[in-house]
C-alpha cells in the first residue's frame, strides 16, 4: 500500500509528545462523563477539533487529541455498551442480521449484487466484527511511509486495552495444523505481526468473551477536553470561501434523532481543524454531500460546488471473500477468526466454527438458510480464503442528498485476472488443508471435495445468478460465491483526494482519516491497523499544535 506521507517530528515538540504519550485512563467505560445524545447539544457551539465518526479511527483519535485541545467527536449511532449483540462473542452476527433503525449494523448492496454492513454505532466496525487483531505487514509501514517507532508505539498503547491471545480449540488448532501440512509454512506461533506462514493472531475478545472495541479507547481521553454526542447525524461541512484564496473548513451541520438542526464551528485559530472519520463509504459520501467532489455529479443532486474534486468517491475496493462450509461429525467449538494463513501467492486463509457463524453470514437469505438446517447438518465451521490487495477497484456514487441513507457502491469483484486467480489458489489452498490428516476428524469422509464446493455454491450467499457446478472450474466458484469479509476501503485515497498528511487537497483546515484513505487492505484484517492510524495521526497533529 502507498499511503506515503512523511512524519518528522520537530524537537521542540518531544517532551509533549512523552507527556501525552503515557497517560492513563481517566474514566472507564462505559461510564463516560463526556458522552451524551445530540437531544442536549446547543445550537450552536465552538471546539479546536471536530471529528466526524465515532468509529475504529475516530475513537482513538479523539481520546488523544482531547489530552490538548477542546475535541468534539460526532457520532451518528448510539453506545455500543449493554447491548449484548456487540458485546458478547456467542453474539457475533446478530447485529449484522438487525435491519431495524437502531441496529449497529447498517446493510447496504453493492451494485455488483454483494450484501454488505457498515458501522453505525461509537466504537464503529470494531462493534460488529469477527474480531481479529493483527497489524500490517513491515512492507505496508515503510510503502506508507509511516515513521515505524511511532507505528509500534501507536499499536502497543491500543493492545493494552483491546487485544487479547485468544485460546485455541480443537477446530482451530486442526485448521492451524491442516495449513501447515498444506505448506503454508512456517508455524509462527502466536503474533500480532503479519509474517508469511501460519500463526494464530490477536483477538479483542477477551478470555471470557467480551469484545473490547475502539469505543474502549476513549477511557484515554481528557474527560474536560471531550465532548461526544451520540445520534449526531453530520449533513454537510460548512465551508468560508468568500476572501479566501482556496475553501477553508469552518463548522458542520448536524442533526440530532428528532431531526433538530445544531451547528458546531472552529475555534479561531490556524491549528484548529475538521477531521472526517466517518469510513470508507460515509467519508466519500459526507465530502460529496458538502460539495467537494465530481462537480456535474453534485450538479445532479442540486448540490453547489465548492470544489470540484473528481477523484472523490473513486478507487473503491472490497476484499472478496469465499468460504467453503464443512459439516463436522464432532462437536466444535465457538470460535471465530485465531488462525490467519498469511500466503506467498496473495491469499489469506482463515477459519471459524460452532453454531454462532452463521450469523455472521453477509446476507439474511444465507442466515435463514443456515437456520434452517438441523443441528448434525449445522455443526461445523468454514474455511475462507481473502484476496489480499485487492486490483480491482470502482466507484462510489450518492443516490440521495440524505446522509443517513446509503450511497451507490460498485468495487468489481475479480474485474482484474490476478484477484480471480488468488481466490482460485486460495481454494485450493482449502482443499489441502481439508484433505490433511490434521482436519481428518473434522470432516465426514462421504462428503467428497466436489460435494463440499457444490453445497456453498447452493447456498444464497449473495444476489448473483448461480453457474457453478462440480463440472466447472474454480473461476466460476469463486465468482459466484464471492462475500465480503467488511474490509472495503478506499474513496478517499492518498495522493488523489489527501495529501501525504491526509489533508484534503486544495481545501483548507480538512483532512481525512480512515480507511477510506487506503489503497490496499492493511494486514489480513485491517482493524488493528486503522485503530493504530487514528491513534499515530492524533500524536502527529498534537505535536504539530505544541510545536508551534
Amino acid at each position: 500500500m502507498n499511503l506515503g506521507w512523511w512524519w518528522r517530528l520537530f524537537a521542540g515538540a518531544l517532551a509533549g509528545f512523552r507527556f501525552f504519550h503515557g497517560f492513563a485512563a481517566t474514566e472507564t467505560a462505559p461510564n463516560y462523563s463526556f458522552m451524551y445524545d445530540a437531544t442536549s447539544a446547543s445550537t450552536l457551539s465552538y471546539y479546536d477539533y471536530i471529528i466526524v465518526g465515532g468509529g475504529t479511527a475516530g475513537c482513538p483519535l479523539a481520546a488523544t487529541l482531547s489530552q490538548n485541545a477542546t475535541v468534539l467527536l460526532l457520532e451518528r449511532g448510539g453506545s455500543p455498551y449493554g447491548n449484548p449483540n456487540i458485546t458478547k462473542m456467542a453474539s457475533f452476527g446478530a447485529a449484522l442480521s438487525d435491519l431495524s433503525r437502531s441496529s449497529p449494523s447498517q446493510r447496504f448492496i453493492s451494485e455488483d449484487g454483494v450484501i454488505n454492513a457498515r458501522a453505525r454505532v461509537l466504537g464503529g466496525g470494531s462493534c460488529i466484527n469477527a474480531g481479529f487483531y493483527t497489524r500490517a505487514s513491515d512492507e505496508y509501514i515503510k510503502q506508507a511511509g509511516w515513521d515505524g517507532r511511532l507505528v509500534n508505539e501507536s499499536y502497543q498503547w491500543m493492545e493494552k486495552s483491546v487485544a487479547f491471545e485468544p485460546s485455541l480449540g480443537q477446530w482451530q488448532s486442526a485448521v492451524r495444523n491442516g495449513l501447515l501440512e498444506a505448506g503454508v509454512m512456517p508455524s509462527n506461533g502466536f503474533t500480532y505481526d503479519h509474517i508469511y506462514g501460519t500463526k494464530v493472531g490477536g483477538t479483542i475478545f477477551d478470555q471470557q468473551g467480551n469484545r473490547h472495541t475502539a469505543a474502549d479507547l476513549l477511557e484515554y481521553a481528557n474527560p474536560s477536553g471531550l465532548t461526544v454526542f451520540l445520534h449526531a447525524s453530520v449533513h454537510k461541512i460548512l465551508f468560508a470561501i468568500k476572501g479566501k484564496r482556496r475553501p477553508k473548513a469552518h463548522g458542520v451541520v448536524f442533526r440530532d434523532a428528532t431531526g433538530a438542526k445544531h451547528k458546531a464551528y472552529l475555534k479561531q485559530g490556524s491549528k484548529n481543524e475538521i477531521i472526517i472519520s466517518a469510513g470508507a463509504l460515509g467519508s466519500p459520501q459526507l465530502l460529496m454531500l458538502s460539495g467537494v467532489g465530481p462537480a456535474q455529479h453534485l450538479k445532479s443532486h442540486d448540490i453547489t460546488v465548492v470544489l470540484d474534486q473528481p477523484l472523490v468517491g473513486q478507487g473503491m475496493s472490497d476484499n472478496p471473500m469465499n468460504a467453503v462450509f464443512i459439516p463436522s461429525p464432532l462437536p466444535v467449538e465457538v470460535s471465530l477468526i485465531q488462525v490467519v494463513g498469511i500466503t506467498h501467492f496473495g491469499s489469506y486463509i482463515e477459519a471459524a466454527s460452532g453454531e454462532n457463524f452463521a450469523g455472521g453470514a453477509s446476507s439474511s437469505p444465507a442466515v435463514e438458510y443456515m437456520n434452517n438446517l438441523d443441528e448434525t447438518t449445522f455443526r461445523g465451521g468454514f474455511i475462507l480464503e481473502k484476496v489480499m490487495g485487492p486490483i480491482s477497484t470502482g466507484h462510489l456514487e450518492l443516490r440521495t442528498r440524505n446522509p443517513n441513507d446509503n450511497p451507490s457502491v460498485t468495487f468489481n469483484y475479480f474485474k482484474d485476472p490476478q484477484d480471480l486467480q488468488r481466490c482460485v489458489q486460495g481454494i485450493q489452498t482449502i482443499e489441502k488443508i481439508i484433505e490433511s490428516k490434521a482436519f481428518f476428524r473434522f470432516r465426514y469422509e462421504f462428503l467428497s471435495w466436489p460435494i463440499l464446493l457444490n453445497m456453498t455454491a447452493n447456498a444464497p450467499l449473495n444476489l448473483l445468478p448461480k453457474h457453478y457446478n462440480p463440472s466447472m472450474p474454480l473461476e466460476v466458484f469463486c465468482k459466484d460465491t464471492v462475500m465480503t469479509i467488511w474490509h472495503y476501503h478506499g474513496g478517499c485515497q492518498v495522493g488523489k483526494v489527501v495529501d501525504l498528511d491526509y489533508k484534503v487537497l486544495r481545501v483548507d483546515a480538512l483532512r481525512v482519516i480512515d480507511g477510506s484513505t487506503f489503497n490496499d487492505s492493511p494486514g489480513t484484517n485491517p482493524q488493528a491497523t486503522v485503530m493504530m492510524l487514528g491513534r499515530y495521526m492524533g500524536v502527529k497533529i498534537l505535536s504539530e499544535r505544541l510545536a508551534n
